[in-house]
């Protein structure tokens, strides 16, 4: 278990961090990159948790119970990331979180309206809040890939990343009356060429 005495400790002062397994490494470098791209998505998911009435709503509280599993891996993910592979043992994301993201989303997409055009981010206040969080997903997915390109990254991790930012799209769409109050994109309709 994590235990946080004091919350400042002034060995970030340099521009430097300490990865798990206590090697220095610049602030900006990719695995602080990746793991700190993380943590922004897992903040989003939070706002998104906000707008999950549990109280009388099945659909919400189901959603909300997703998404509080969700910013648990995502810790997982960022000591995932915060460790170099070559470090054992490590926390790692695994096969059977990947395998849970990839069940709901089918859950979920068996009672979705199907598309006929791309989603304009917003709808509902969580849906709105969920597609932001996607993006920083895809997001943190390109760091992670930055990252894989010079140093060895679990593969499920990069599983885990590229299968999330479509559960928030699926979950987004369901928080949407599954999909009936998703707002479609109209191509060109403000060109004046139609």
């Amino acid at each position: 278990m994590v235990k946080l005495n004091k919350i400042y400790t002034r060995t970030g002062d340099g521009g430097d961090t300490s990865l798990v397994n206590g090697m220095r490494v610049s602030k900006h470098a990719r695995r602080p990159s990746a793991f700190g791209e993380v943590d922004e998505a897992n903040s989003v998911i939070g706002l998104a948790r906000l707008h999950c009435d549990t109280s009388d709503d099945a659909t919400t509280k189901e959603a909300d119970e997703m998404l509080s599993r969700i910013q648990n891996d995502l810790f997982d993910l960022g000591a995932d990331i915060a460790t170099p592979e070559t470090d054992q043992p490590a926390l790692r994301i695994t096969e059977t979180q990947v395998q849970r993201l990839e069940d709901e989303i089918d859950m979920m997409n068996a009672d979705l309206q199907p598309l006929n055009s791309f989603i304009l981010p917003g709808g509902s206040p969580a849906s709105a809040w969920l597609h932001l969080a996607r993006t920083v997903v895809r997001r943190a997915e390109r760091h992670m890939t930055e990252l894989s390109a010079e140093e060895v990254v679990n593969v499920p991790a990069m599983q885990y990343i590229n299968r999330l930012s479509d559960h928030l799209f699926v979950l987004a769409r369901r928080l949407n009356e599954n999909g009936k109050t998703d707002v479609l994109w109209r191509p060109g309709q403000n060109s004046g060429q139609n």
